[in-house]
């Protein structure tokens, strides 16, 4: 934001070229990202919660018990990012990690303590998403929502298509 050039979101008066992005796009994302989880952190850390522990404890609560790979790809995390983030959670009594069904597999369980942590923590985090929504506009909310999706989307068919070259 500051210090760096303005895009231009239309094309100039008279001309029909097409707006050119500037800047690195991961820089802007990053800087969504952290200002919205900053205001998403702000609301559930009166519960203990850190916003990302949030969203991997209700995943457990509500998919679990989860194998770890299955949790890691449903939140789209490397394998080794979620057993780290994890860590504390078990640590903490949240959530356990138990044996699946073979001596190989591992799946993560939310603990009675962990469900009663998220229930409390929906209510910040509920709170926390209608203020983002209020800010935003419901509308722009949906549109910033269907836009990353469809850039996921299109990033994961790009992948894929470099992947089978």
């Amino acid at each position: 934001m500051k210090g760096m050039a303005k895009a231009s979101s239309s094309p100039l008066p008279g001309s029909a070229a097409p707006a050119t992005p500037r800047g690195c796009t991961d820089f802007k994302l990053r800087q969504l990202s952290r200002r919205v989880s900053r205001h998403y952190d702000a609301a559930v850390s009166s519960t203990g919660l850190k916003n990302t522990q949030y969203s991997l404890l209700s995943h457990v609560v509500l998919l679990g018990p989860i194998q770890l790979s299955t949790l890691a790809e449903k939140m789209q995390l490397d394998p080794s990012t979620l057993t780290r983030n994890l860590r504390p959670m078990v640590e903490q009594g949240w959530v356990s990690i138990e044996q699946g069904e073979d001596a190989r597999s591992r799946h993560v369980v939310a603990t009675d303590e962990g469900r009663a942590l998220r229930a409390q923590t929906k209510l910040a985090w509920k709170r926390a998403q209608l203020s983002i929504n209020k800010a935003l506009g419901d509308e722009r909310v949906v549109r910033l929502h269907a836009l990353i999706d469809e850039c996921m989307a299109v990033l994961d068919a790009a992948t894929q298509g470099d992947a089978d070259e």
